[in-house]
């Protein structure tokens, strides 16, 4: 009956209106689609984690993380510059001095002294190359680069958490769209009862067994069942965008999602123990302390000596002298420099302190994150409970109203109930039936949120086979890399 037009105009001559409602919770939940052609919740969480682009972007974020690592190495690393200058230059002297047999005569008669210009043209040339090796800097270089591993560290548990929020996100807007697939097809089934329910309170009216009220009553709920309908259909396009937007591609033919009760620890006090050691806001926070501590040490280091080995290769040409011009000239040295720092005026020690205070605040932010973590446990753990209670109770309230409509159906046959009875009889049904495919929902949901509280949420814990991210084989091509500029990828 949930297939073709013509099977449900038949079944709609030929069931009770009880029979019916019975038929609208089987269309509520079960997929037409076939299987092997339709999308699973798995599906879904591959295709978001290979491409929802906030997931994309923060495994760039690391990425680009850890090129800090390489900076910080080069610290260890020579520095070599080499300078070439050229150019020509012009000199014009002019020098008074006594009379030269060879001077010019000067066409006064009377003697006196001889003038005598000189020009010359050089074109100087100087090749230099400069290099400098930090041999000791207070430990600054080793701690800079323990800092920089240190903040790799803390971007790869935020990624861990982005992971996590995409995945649940991608979980939830499936369901999403699930139950407000099956929500519309439930007011749309119900729409097609309140038809036939009004074609039967016709007929009787003609026969003069019910009024006009009646006839009214039934119409008026038909118009609210039809504008239900219209809200669901609604609510179906927005949960369409959300799922595009979340998963990455439109939508197809959803099967039901299951929950991941099996994965989650089976006590709540082990779930806190777990969340609190190993959900990746704990681990962002630890590497924060860690950094916070680095950072102490890289500050006191500039109290420390710096030693620092340079040597310097120059080839000079045509370098004008005093008295000679110098054809060629070169000159190399090398030289060691040890800089004691006696004292710059106190921020260095203002440093220090403020990055102590930093230590501390840290700290007191890994108190924060375990407590925000055990308290979103606690919260889920209970909204799980709640779903599964749920579920238990609008089953049996569904089976109560359905029991309830056919009571009323029959009674009001025999003159006991009224039209209005019948057709409060018959929302009852699908408010239960609602109630109960959103506490399915939710108890998928929430299994889901559980998970990603602990910070378990990942495709290896939910055994969904596709290529995982791995950060560390970026961080290994580029970590002792020397010279380059492009990309692992190419770019």
């Amino acid at each position: 009956m949930c297939g073709s037009g013509g099977g449900l105009g038949v079944a709609l001559k030929t069931l009770s209106v009880g029979q019916l409602l019975l038929a609208i919770a089987a269309c509520g939940m079960l997929q037409t689609a076939d299987p092997a052609q339709a999308d699973t919740l798995e599906q879904a969480l591959a295709k978001a984690y290979q491409t929802n682009p906030q997931l994309n972007s923060q495994r760039a974020v690391v990425r680009a993380t850890d090129e800090g690592v390489a900076q910080a190495l080069s610290g260890f690393r020579p520095t070599v510059t080499a300078t070439a200058a050229s150019g020509h230059q012009f000199t014009s002297n002019l020098s008074k001095g006594p009379v030269s047999p060879i001077a010019p005569i000067p066409s006064s008669t009377t003697a006196g002294p001889a003038y005598t210009r000189t020009n010359a043209g050089y074109t100087p040339t100087t090749l230099t190359a400069t290099a400098s090796q930090n041999l000791y800097n207070g430990l600054q270089t080793s701690n800079k680069t323990r800092l920089a591993e240190t903040t790799t560290s803390a971007a790869r548990e935020t990624l861990r958490v982005a992971e996590q929020t995409v995945l649940l996100n991608a979980a939830t807007v499936y369901m999403d769209l699930l139950r407000d697939n099956a929500l519309l097809e439930l007011q749309q089934r119900n729409v097609e009862v309140l038809q036939e329910q009004l074609r039967l309170t016709r007929i009787r009216f003609d026969a003069g067994e019910l009024t006009r009220t009646d006839v009214a009553q039934a119409e008026t709920n038909l118009a609210q069942g039809r504008s239900s309908v219209l809200s669901a259909v609604a609510q179906v396009a927005r949960s369409r965008s959300t799922y595009r937007q979340v998963i990455g591609v439109e939508p197809g033919n959803l099967m039901p999602g299951s929950p991941v009760d099996r994965l989650n620890p089976r006590r709540l006090e082990d779930a806190i123990e777990l969340g609190r050691a190993r959900h990746p806001n704990v681990g962002v926070a630890l590497f924060g302390i860690d950094a916070a501590t680095l950072q102490v040490k890289i500050n006191e280091g500039s109290l420390y000596p710096n030693v620092t080995l340079n040597g310097t290769v120059s080839q000079n040409w045509e370098t004008p002298g005093l008295l000679t011009v110098e054809l060629q000239q070169f000159n190399a040295f090398v030289m060691g420099q040890v800089t004691v720092p006696l004292y710059q005026g106190g921020a260095e020690y203002a440093l220090i302190r403020q990055s102590k205070e930093t230590v501390a605040q840290k700290r007191f932010d890994l108190d924060t994150a375990r407590d925000a973590v055990q308290a979103n446990i606690v919260t889920t753990w209970a909204q799980l409970d709640a779903a599964k209670s749920q579920i238990a109770a609008t089953e049996t309230q569904v089976a109560a109203a359905e029991i309830a409509l056919s009571g009323v159906r029959d009674e009001a046959r025999v003159g006991v109930r009224t039209t209005f009875d019948v057709l409060t009889a018959i929302i009852t049904v699908v408010t239960a039936r609602t109630a109960l495919v959103t506490a399915q929902h939710d108890r998928v949901v929430a299994s889901y949120a559980l998970l990603a509280a602990v910070g378990e949420l990942n495709l290896s814990k939910l055994r969904i086979a596709v290529p995982l991210y791995d950060p560390m084989i970026h961080y290994q091509q580029i970590r002792n890399a020397w010279i380059g500029v492009r990309t692992p990828d190419g770019r």
